[in-house]
């Protein structure tokens, strides 16, 4: 049986996910926040769960991961995908590769490039952790750290939105209050990729954008690829 939790870091938007196998109690975190390790320690260890895995689906630009510290804490491996090239991570996952959890919870990694090259999303029984890859009616940006709007489309049209209807889609971000959607919604009212818009159409949107760069890019992106070091 799966054990799923959403959490959510207020100052960055950012949502990290804790999955569990309830059998065996083997967990593994998904874009963890460096300013919440202390709280994602204290559910961990209240649910008595052994944290295996810590996942990052991207290298972020937004925060600083909290991968670091929990490794030190707990031993768990840290995991991006194998487009990242990081020398901080202990597993480089490729595309489809599964990551188990006890003895049959399997977490598939789905390379999704676009927003950055190392765009890494993961299923697991009906749920989908979209990173910043797919957002709730969005999508993550294409103009910095390797982003191409074509990539991201096709990314998201050929593997995401191939995915059951139902399929439960989790985001990195939501900055609208929303928490959970489906990839039916998604494909028909995503508004920068949903309704059957096509490859010229979205990058249009994306071209238009003009947004300013995250607040703390210069800060993140160096630790990131540390994978939290300072």
């Amino acid at each position: 049986m799966i054990f799923f939790r959403q959490m959510f870091d207020y100052a960055t938007y950012t949502y990290t996910y804790l999955i569990a196998d309830l059998k065996s109690h083997e967990a593994l975190l998904i874009d963890s926040v460096l300013e919440q390790v202390d709280r994602d320690l204290k559910v961990i260890g209240e649910l008595g769960l052994k944290l295996k895995y810590l996942v990052e689906t991207h290298v972020h630009a937004d925060h600083i991961t909290g991968a670091d510290r929990l490794r030190q804490s707990t031993g768990a491996k840290v995991v991006l995908g194998s487009a990242t090239k990081v020398e901080c991570a202990d597993q480089l996952i490729e595309d489809q590769e599964e990551l188990v959890l006890g003895e049959r919870l399997k977490v598939r990694a789905i390379a999704t490039p676009g927003h950055t090259d190392g765009c890494t999303s993961y299923f697991v029984e009906g749920h989908l952790m979209t990173g910043d890859c797919l957002f709730i009616r969005s999508c993550g940006r294409t103009d910095f750290q390797q982003g191409s709007s074509e990539r991201l489309y096709h990314s998201v049209h050929e593997k995401l939105f191939a995915l059951p209807d139902e399929t439960r889609v989790y985001p990195g971000h939501d900055y609208n209050g929303l928490s959970v959607s489906t990839i039916k919604e998604e494909r028909s009212f995503n508004v920068r990729l949903g309704g059957g818009k096509s490859l010229s159409e979205f990058q249009k949107i994306m071209n238009e954008l003009k947004l300013p760069m995250p607040q703390r890019i210069h800060e993140a992106v160096p630790a990131n690829l540390k994978c939290g070091r300072r």
